[in-house]
Formats: structure tokens, sequence, C-alpha cells
């Protein structure tokens, strides 16, 4: 059995999905007791339980082959929260524990991405077996803007028209987790998971006009403001900013080679989905 914790997430119900496509038993651990039809579909043992509680958490991973640990996004508990889930599976006994973290965690610039960097220290400093995936930013993230875009023309970037991202499908990454989740000979490993191609904000905009059959220009969605008090927006914030100067790229060698096959690319990501107002296809 391997457990997953914040199921309830658009990466948990993913890697969940992945794990179920392979035949493996799951136990996905979620944030509360609302139905979650999308994870029983997948004959997941969905259990809901607070992460922050470790004594709570603990029973529910006794006999578990390997864990796959999400912290929820933008959390200001996550490397005090999640050291001591480590501490907890650890007593339970879990074979692996696959740590999601996220591209170049060292980037201090980031709050977020410096406490999963914590977290990394301390699963490497305990006594557990581990892995650790390393995801670039979703192509998935930008899902929710294409009404707007096709509604629109516009295509808001909120790190600027300049820098690139590799923007990596979600459904590459939920199986890389699978992958370092049952397969032997990567303990140890850490592994990053960046899609197959730096791409600017002009040049998802064309993308975009090619799925949606109109043309799309892309603007820079420049913040306004100092950057905000509150964590999850301080993170937000000084993460766009980060992008803004430096981009979020990465090499698709690492993920391919967990995959077997290519990287999806952002096209092929568009393709694959109902989008609205999509009538053109893309080359």
């Amino acid at each position: 059995m391997i457990v997953v914790t914040a199921a309830g997430g658009q990466t948990g119900a993913a890697v969940v999905r992945a794990l179920w496509s392979r035949g493996e038993r799951v136990r996905a651990l979620v944030g509360s007791s609302q139905p979650r039809p999308e994870l029983t579909a997948l004959s997941a043992d969905v259990v809901a339980t607070d992460l922050s509680n470790p004594a709570a958490v603990e029973p529910l991973l006794a006999g578990a082959s390997a864990l796959y640990l999400i912290w929820p996004n933008f959390d200001p508990e996550e490397t005090a929260g999640a050291v001591a889930l480590l501490d907890a599976a650890q007593r339970a006994g879990v074979g692996r524990v696959v740590y999601h973290s996220v591209l170049r965690p060292q980037a201090r610039s980031m709050p977020h991405h410096a406490a999963k960097d914590r977290v990394e220290e301390a699963l490497d400093a305990g006594g557990l077996t581990w892995r650790v995936l390393q995801p670039c930013a979703y192509a998935d993230n930008l899902d929710g803007q294409v009404a707007d875009v096709a509604a629109t023309g516009t295509f808001r970037s909120p790190w600027g028209l300049e820098q690139a991202q590799s923007l990596v499908d979600l459904r590459d990454v939920a199986e890389a987790a699978a992958v370092l989740l049952t397969e032997d000979g990567l303990d140890g490993g850490t592994f990053e998971a960046a899609g197959p191609q730096p791409l600017t904000a002009p040049r998802i905009a064309d993308l975009l006009g090619e799925r949606l059959g109109r043309e799309v220009r892309a603007v820079d969605a420049v913040p306004d403001g100092p950057v905000p008090d509150g964590y999850a927006a301080r993170c937000s914030r000084l993460m766009f900013d980060h992008y803004r100067a430096h981009g979020f790229t990465g090499s698709p060698r690492v993920l391919e080679a967990l995959l077997g096959r290519p990287a999806r690319t952002f096209a092929e990501h568009l393709r694959d989905h109902e989008l609205p107002g999509a009538t053109g296809e893309l080359r």
C-alpha cells in the first residue's frame, strides 16, 4: 500500500491516478471529510486527516511500502510540518519516502522554495530510504486562463515577456512520481522534472492562438504595489518576481529518463485538453 498526502489537490490526485494505472493500492490522505469521487473512482482508500498532527497521521502510515509526501502549497508550516511527518514515517516503518519538492529549491528569493530545501536537508540527514522529485511549473497552471484568453485574445503573463519557463505536464510529473514510488535502483536520488521547451509568454500566446483558432497577444501583467505581507501572497509575488528576472527553465533529460519517452510539449498538453472555444489544430 502506498500513501499519498494532500491527495485532494491537483498533484496528489494525479499521482493517485498514475499509481492506480499501475495497479497499486493507494491510501489517499485529504484535508477534509467532503466526498472525493475522483479518488474513490480510482479505488483509493480516502482518509481525512490533519497533516499538521503527526500523531494522527502516523497510524495511517503503518504497513505502507511507500509515502508520497506533498505538503499544501504556500504553507508557512511546510518545513516543520513535513519534517515531523518524516519522523512519523520512520516510526511507522514506511519502506520508502518520495518528497514532492520543486525545481531549484535553493533559490532563497522564493520562501516556499527555501522551505522545501530545508525539508530535503532533513530528509538527507534522517534514516529513511528516500527519493526527491523536483518539478518545474505546470503547464496545467495556465488552463484556468484559457476561457479569458479565448474571450479577449490576450494572455496575461505575471512574469513578463522576455524570460522563459519549461512548463511540464502534470501527467508526466505524476508518472515520474509513480516510477519513484514503485521502482528499484533510485534511492538517494534527486530528480528534476522539467518540460521539454523553454517558453516565453509570447510563444505561449502563439500556441494558445493556434489551439483557439484566433490571434492571441501576450501582455505584461506587471504587479501593482509593494510585496504583500501575508505568506501565501508574498510567496506568489516573489515567485513571479524571480521568474521575471531569471525565468524558470530546466533540462527534460532526467524526466525523460524516468518516463522512458519524450516529455509532453505544451502544444501536446493543449491538444489533449478540452479548452473553451478551441477550434484550431496545433502543429
